[in-house]
């Protein structure tokens, strides 16, 4: 049986050799550029693990664009290696809003935020796994997106949440400026202790006045942001390393994740100017800037 060589195959192809043997080549540069992009993914999400192709294509842009591969062709790659994102829904009540201490108005609702250090908003979220229970309280600016306070604590009382605030305080830029503290009617929040702190930095309080867990939704988004993205949810460490893994976490969510609604710039680089457009304060807030 004779062997048929490739020029009679093209021509029962109907095609040519050049067109058939560039054919090959640019699925060989086709699996190759591929190759490369999936390695400077895989380089990002080292440190963001679920980070989403938007992100991955701004913070990439100038390394897909020497290798010719624009977003379409990126979010095809991330697709055919099973690498698109996809964030899981999860919601843990740590709210206990009946309880003695007094419940503050909503300041902020249709509020226009123009600045850092404007307004901050609180929440608790719940890290835990089957053999530990833990909750982080995070104090977020909603101008810039800035986690300006934390803390990790094995309890829900409120000295986690005394402890976020002020760390947050102790690094404020715009000490002069008014501040409004938003939160939820949260029995850390409205408790006496934090309430005198509160007074004692001048800061304004301010409540939800819904039991939906997306009237606060900066806090919320942050939440998911933390426990999606970089899937601290998830780990399983003992509680002094779980502590120094929020702490690697939060600062590369500061420093260094891009923040669709800072323009794709970061919290800590958005926290620094005031050119931000905030349309409104609702639901969700959405935002335009000028990139840098």
């Amino acid at each position: 049986m004779r062997s048929v060589s490739i020029s009679e195959i093209c021509r029962l192809l109907g095609t040519s050799r050049q067109r058939y043997y560039r054919g090959i080549w640019g699925e060989r540069r086709g699996r190759r550029r591929a190759t490369e992009v999936v390695a400077l993914v895989e380089s990002v999400r080292r440190e963001m693990p679920r980070i989403g192709g938007r992100k991955l294509y701004h913070m990439l842009g100038r390394e897909l664009a020497d290798i010719g591969v624009g977003r379409d062709r990126l979010f095809d790659i991330l697709r055919a290696n099973h690498m698109l994102i996809l964030p899981p829904r999860s919601y843990h009540i740590t709210t206990n809003s009946h309880h003695r201490f007094r419940k503050h108005k909503n300041l902020v609702a249709g509020l226009s935020v123009s600045r850092p250090e404007q307004v901050w908003v609180s929440d608790i979220t719940y890290i835990g796994n089957r053999t530990s229970h833990l909750y982080l309280s995070l104090v977020t600016d909603a101008y810039s997106k800035k986690i300006v306070g934390y803390d990790l604590s094995k309890s829900l009382g409120a000295e986690g949440a005394i402890r976020a605030i002020k760390m947050a305080q102790a690094s404020r830029r715009y000490p002069e400026e008014k501040l409004i503290h938003h939160s939820d009617r949260g029995i850390q929040y409205c408790s006496d202790d934090y309430q005198k702190l509160l007074r004692r930095y001048k800061i304004t309080p301010s409540m939800t006045e819904s039991y939906d867990p997306y009237a606060n939704a900066v806090a919320e988004r942050v939440n998911g942001i933390l426990k999606q993205e970089f899937l601290l949810e998830e780990l399983n460490l003992p509680f002094p390393l779980m502590k120094k893994a929020v702490k690697e976490t939060i600062y590369i969510y500061n420093n260094k994740r891009p923040h669709s609604s800072c323009g794709y710039n970061t919290p800590e680089w958005t926290h620094g100017q005031k050119n931000l457009q905030i349309k409104t304060y609702a639901k969700r807030i959405t935002a335009r800037v000028p990139l840098p």
